[in-house]
């Protein structure tokens, strides 16, 4: 099966390594103009557009920012004219463990901000672009976390992804009728600079002990689904979850 994407822009955040980096490449090889979102990871982030060719642009956004989030949307709108598909694939995962209620509450409002409030401002953001243009595709990257949980330190990253289920499921709901899908894709633990830091905790063999398979899942195990997704082939599949996990959990 060959998938074109010719011609159709895609919105990829937090694509400047991991999981987004792999699928801005893959939308890239597909044909499609990719508009690479970072954070703070400029020359990562332009080392990415570049390998996905001269269509594809970068874009700098603080996430945690309200205003930063509608700033990106319109530039990104401004560059290319239209937005065909949103990846809301940024994320950040910080552990809180015995840390005063100041800290705790520091941790618990960036995790949502990031992971929660943004993603669902870029889905209002794109519901209202999509419905004008008859149609639209959302794919939002949870984790299995939303469904397993997590580790305690991380219970607020659960939480926040636990959100984007629930956001992705009402969206194919409430604006399937205006052409708009929205699927979720669930990873497990991936390689990637995120989960670095509980390799360092816990170690690669307790990771791998935890899965199915021989060893870990990586960026591009996932970042064909999410291609597969964007193409169209897939759209009575709205509202569903893609477990790419490694049967570490299966429901």
């Amino acid at each position: 099966m060959h998938i074109d994407l010719t011609g159709k822009t895609m919105l990829v955040t937090g694509a400047s390594r991991g999981i987004g980096a792999e699928i801005a490449r893959a939308m890239a090889a597909s044909g499609a103009n990719v508009a690479v979102h970072y954070s703070a990871s400029e020359a990562e982030a332009t080392e990415v557009a570049k390998a996905c060719g001269p269509n594809a642009r970068t874009f700098a956004a603080d996430l945690a920012d309200p205003a930063a989030c509608q700033r990106l949307w319109a530039e990104v709108i401004a560059h290319y004219g239209r937005i065909d598909v949103l990846v809301n694939n940024a994320g950040v995962a910080t552990a809180v463990d015995d840390a005063s209620i100041d800290r705790w509450l520091e941790i618990w409002n960036d995790t949502l901000d990031v992971n929660l409030r943004a993603s669902a401002l870029l889905c209002h953001l794109a519901c209202a672009h999509f419905t004008a243009r008859g149609g639209g595709r959302i794919i939002n990257i949870s984790s299995r976390a939303a469904f397993r949980g997590d580790q305690p330190e991380y219970i607020a990253y659960a939480a926040s992804k636990g959100g984007m289920v629930a956001l992705t499921r009402s969206i194919a709901r409430g604006f399937g009728k205006q052409g708009i899908v929205a699927f979720n894709v669930a990873p497990g633990f991936t390689r990637t600079a995120m989960a670095q830091d509980f390799i360092d905790q816990y170690g690669e063999d307790y990771a791998v002990s935890d899965i199915a398979l021989t060893r870990l899942t990586e960026p591009k195990d996932i970042a064909p689904t999410v291609v597969f997704l964007a193409s169209g082939l897939a759209d009575h599949a709205t509202g569903a979850t893609i477990d790419i996990n490694a049967a570490s959990y299966v429901h």
